[in-house]
């Protein structure tokens, strides 16, 4: 992705944040000046992979294929001295017209939550021994409390306000119900560790290599300088 598409991704995230009234800790303010000063004291941002992250998946297709993300908390399997929360928080960004593609999480549980905006849809196969698509079983989900058996790769519509408990193992993708505006997606789970849980069917990347074609408005969580 080029710099200035990642630019243009954070600051329409921002403008969707403040329009569902949805205040975002200090850290998610910080410049690039501001990282270049930050010590030790900001270590568990930087180890637990707080804060922004935006991906075209490899494919330089964002606004077709792409989300903006936000980690806002989070705990490390691989530091569990160190950081001892098991739980994690994220806030996400859909714009109506892109998809994130389909996968699972080996460990993770999550609820996917629709913070505000248009409708949420998404799709849902459980997956094989051998880690494929299921295309055939039904599949059992949580919906706010509510269990339901659905046909194998049913959309299902998540209005603001509703939410979605998805298990271990399950795939599920993201789209916007096409006419009914962006979604501010909130996600609470499980620690999150974006660099080994992620199983995409058919295999993408999940993070962007970027092009400078200007200078970085923040820093993706990926980015931090060392203290």
């Amino acid at each position: 992705m080029k710099r200035s598409e990642i630019n243009a991704a954070l600051r329409e995230m921002e403008g969707m944040i403040r329009d569902c009234r949805f205040a975002l800790p200090p850290f998610c303010r910080f410049t690039p000046e501001d990282w270049a000063h930050k010590g030790h004291e900001y270590d568990e941002v930087r180890d637990n992979m707080l804060g922004w992250d935006i991906t075209d998946y490899g494919l330089g297709r964002f606004d077709e294929v792409g989300f903006s993300l936000i980690t806002l908390r989070n705990g490390n399997l691989k530091l569990a001295d160190k950081y001892r929360k098991p739980y994690a928080e994220k806030l996400l960004f859909l714009k109506e017209g892109q998809y994130s593609p389909n996968h699972f999480h080996w460990f993770k549980m999550e609820d996917i939550i629709n913070r505000g905006g248009g409708v949420l849809l998404i799709r849902v196969y459980n997956s094989l021994p051998d880690e494929e698509i299921d295309r055939e079983s039904d599949v059992t989900v949580h919906l706010d409390g509510c269990v339901r058996t659905v046909p194998a790769g049913t959309q299902l519509r998540l209005e603001p306000g509703m939410s979605i408990s998805i298990q271990p193992r399950l795939y599920h993708d993201f789209q916007v119900e096409p006419g009914t505006g962006n979604v501010l997606i909130g996600e609470v789970s499980q620690c999150n560790d974006d660099n080994t849980d992620n199983r995409f069917n058919p295999p993408v990347g999940r993070f962007p290599v970027i092009e400078e074609d200007e200078p970085p408005y923040r820093l993706l969580c990926t980015e931090y300088p060392p203290a």
